[in-house]
């Protein structure tokens, strides 16, 4: 069974992207980054991002907004960010208050800076195979997991567990456009699926998306199968000072005696999605001065 390593590959396009923006003359990248409230996962993802582009070289702006901010008020830092020619990147860090709606929050910021990939455009530019858009960055992400590691995805069956429009849409478009990795017949499975386990042993690659802790178990598959584990959950662990340990979707201890391939929980795909933001801001910013 080949492990595969989040943190090595994630940190190998964080170098290839420090290398691209040490070469730049001129001004660097920059991306926005937009705070509301003081959620705890929130602050730390954020801080994590703004790390990651301190290191690269592209500079982060963080605008912070209290939990109880009007929608009106969110809306015009996000023109007036759309507006800034100096910023190449803008994201929204997820979730938002109840009282604003999050797609249309999303929608509100130029596709063109749109570097989390969740502008209804940009979906759909992935939709008709329009290599102009952006991807979210987790399923970009599990692309690039997929083609350094060597899995091949053509004339395969890869199922996809979950249907979000964050992980489990967009793999699944992914994996059935017409590149490598892609080309793969796609099945997508969900809460409704029934006797989802004789679709899961047909599966040449599983992606598991689907937000309960140890779901797929080993006797879901069949020998050989890839998988991917996109999911982080917390479950009780008395030994742990935390009191708790973080799994994935799949039950990592029985697959890894049938896998070919397998991510862990954490260091499999959590690294790569922050790797993908600041590929794609890269991009956002060669973009928007005519660099190729």
């Amino acid at each position: 069974m080949q492990l595969i390593d989040g943190n090595a590959i994630a940190e190998s396009i964080i170098e290839e992207l420090t290398a691209t923006v040490s070469q730049l003359v001129g001004p660097k990248p920059v991306v926005a980054f937009i705070r509301v409230g003081e959620d705890p996962a929130s602050v730390s993802y954020v801080r994590k991002k703004q790390k990651t582009a301190e290191r690269i070289g592209i500079e982060s702006r963080l605008h912070l907004f209290p939990e109880e901010v009007a929608k009106d008020e969110l809306f015009a830092r996000i023109d007036e960010l759309n507006a800034d020619p100096a910023v190449n990147g803008i994201l929204v860090q997820s979730p938002l208050p109840k009282h604003i709606d999050e797609t249309e929050t999303f929608n509100r910021v130029d596709p063109k800076k749109d570097v989390d990939g969740f502008n209804t455009v940009n979906i759909g530019k992935l939709c008709q195979e329009d290599d102009s858009g952006f991807v979210a960055c987790t399923p970009a992400g599990i692309v690039e997991l997929i083609r350094r590691s060597g899995i091949e995805t053509e004339g395969k069956h890869v199922v996809v567990l979950g249907r979000s429009q964050i992980v489990g849409k967009p793999a699944a478009l992914l994996m059935m456009r017409k590149a490598v990795p892609g080309n793969a017949t796609v099945t997508v499975c969900h809460s409704r699926t029934a006797d989802l386990p004789a679709i899961t042993r047909r599966a040449d690659l599983v992606i598991a998306a689907i937000g309960r802790p140890n779901f797929l178990t080993a006797d879901m598959v069949k020998d050989g199968v890839a998988v991917i584990d996109v999911g982080i959950n917390r479950v009780e662990d008395a030994s742990r000072k935390s009191g708790y340990r973080l799994v994935g979707d799949v039950d990592f201890e029985g697959l890894s005696k049938k896998a070919s391939h397998l991510t862990p929980v954490p260091g499999g795909v959590g690294p790569m999605t922050v790797a993908l933001l600041m590929h794609n801001t890269v991009r956002a910013f060669r973009a928007a001065n005519g660099i190729h």
